[in-house]
């Protein structure tokens, strides 16, 4: 962001590039009355500094929407009709002077829009977030409502936008905001017993004090102690599909996917690395991940001498990521062929654990003897627990909408908030809280009301660059770059 932008009046498209019904222009500053006036015809001269320069007459009635002729300032040319809407400051999303103009979405027409708002003198192009920095720097947005902006424009999810939206409209930084006033009010407390040293002030206020303090280490550690669902939710759950060669894994992830995501056929070993596919699963954002079949290894044989030792360390490899990817998934896929003989693969059973869904594949192909066999283990025999377990075909789609019930059940488990505490979204925001704790706990030690002051204004501070009330400089070139050009 370059120094010195408060003076400056920039402009950006707010909506993507590419023909549309409709684009969207946005100007701040305080040359952007003068800009709108410049557009629709206005002189833009004079007037008493209201709008940068425009007369009053020159604009439209504030947060009212009306349809203008644009014309290039220059040549007077007719470019569009359009709607315009003029917020003077502070009452704009910048806090500064905002002229937006709605015009037809053609290349063409942004593109002379432009180039208009570019030839008047004190305009620029903005930069990746300069629109939402100025929010900020104006005292619009805090720093989470900022970060809760830039994931309501990426949320893919209902889950995502629910969580986004949250955040955007201040549920975090309304808690933080109430922690530092209860640790400030403690931090009151020893700084009047350091001024007035010489008075004996009673010890059961210290103690009262430190109990409020305690209280809020408490309430934060609590809201820690969420199993990283804001970050996991803004991430996707991981949803890893396992199993033998051939068991149906990439038929179940097309299947689950609703489209040729993974190439499929009769030829064992087809998966030999990893497949991505991100859903929406019940409002949830899901990856879901094919992995190469696991089986054990030649036996009996010098793999150096064995003239597939090479077709074997590449499928061993595919083999060794499949079970990476299994340690670090929220939810695994075990997938079991029904007609490929009696008992389960050990290789596969050996993955499976409290995150695990049993998937018993090929019902559709399987001799009655071998369907009465996989019901009998979603019944809890033959060694498969009950609980979990699905009999289904990748195929036709017998089974998979259970499946898929439980898969999304098993995602609002991982994404549930059951303390009603705002989600915590960002690693910077464990690390804000968490240094919050540590001078917390460091202030409950400390022998003098000096020391516990110092740790409480630490404390305070490590809220403080939560909401980024205070420094914070080192952070705002890394969030505000995450923005689109125009927001």
């Amino acid at each position: 962001m370059p120094d010195g932008y408060a003076g400056e009046t920039i402009f950006a498209p707010s909506t993507a590039p590419g023909r549309a019904g409709v684009a969207v222009i946005r100007v701040s500053g305080r040359q952007a009355g003068r800009a709108l006036s410049a557009l629709t015809g206005g002189d833009g001269a004079g007037g008493d500094g209201t709008g940068g320069g425009a007369t009053a007459t020159d604009l439209p009635a504030p947060r009212l929407a009306t349809l203008r002729s644009l014309r290039d300032p220059k040549s007077g040319e007719p470019i569009d009709r359009a709607l315009v809407l003029w917020f003077p400051a502070p009452q704009s999303f910048t806090g500064e002077d905002v002229a937006e103009l709605h015009l037809h979405g053609g290349r063409a027409v942004v593109a002379a829009v432009l180039a208009g708002l570019g030839g008047i003198p004190g305009l620029r192009p903005a930069e990746a977030g300069e629109f939402t920095r100025r929010a900020f720097d104006n005292g619009k947005l805090d720093l989470t409502a900022v970060e809760g902006l830039a994931d309501l424009i990426e949320a893919d999810t209902e889950a995502q936008r629910r969580q986004a939206l949250r955040q955007m409209e201040g549920g975090l930084a309304r808690l933080t905001d109430a922690w530092a006033a209860r640790l400030l009010r403690v931090l009151a407390h020893f700084e009047a017993a350091i001024d007035f040293a010489d008075e004996d002030l009673p010890e059961a206020l210290d103690r009262e004090a430190l109990d409020t303090a305690a209280g809020v280490a408490s309430e934060i550690r609590a809201a820690l102690a969420d199993g990283r669902r804001g970050e996991r939710l803004r991430e996707g759950l991981s949803a890893v599909i396992l199993g033998a060669p051939n068991a149906g894994k990439s038929s179940l992830m097309n299947a689950i996917a609703r489209r040729e995501a993974a190439i499929v056929s009769t030829v064992a070993g087809t998966t030999r690395d990893v497949i991505e596919v991100h859903l929406d699963l019940g409002g949830y954002p899901v990856t879901l991940v094919d992995t190469a079949g696991l089986r054990a290894g030649p036996a009996g044989e010098d793999e150096g001498d064995n003239a597939e030792a090479g077709q074997w360390a590449i499928e061993h490899e595919g083999m060794e990521r499949a079970r990476r990817r299994a340690e670090a998934a929220d939810l695994k896929l075990l997938v079991f062929d029904i007609t490929g003989g009696p008992g389960l693969p050990p290789e596969v059973l050996a993955l499976r654990d409290e995150r695990s869904l049993l998937v018993l594949n090929k019902m559709d192909l399987g001799s009655p003897e071998e369907v009465a066999v996989a019901r009998r283990a979603l019944a809890g025999e033959d060694g498969v627990r009950g609980a979990g377990c699905f009999l289904v075909s990748a195929e036709t789609g017998e089974g998979l909408s259970d499946l898929l019930a439980a898969m999304i059940e098993r995602a609002g488990d991982c994404f549930a908030n059951g303390m009603g505490l705002a989600e915590i979204t960002r690693e910077r925001h464990r690390r804000a809280l968490e240094d919050c704790c540590a001078s917390l706990e460091a202030a409950a030690a400390a022998a003098l009301p000096e020391l516990v002051a110092e740790e409480l204004r630490l404390a305070v501070r490590s809220l403080g660059r939560l909401t980024g009330r205070v420094d914070v400089e080192d952070l705002l070139d890394v969030v505000f770059s995450e923005f689109c050009i125009g927001k």
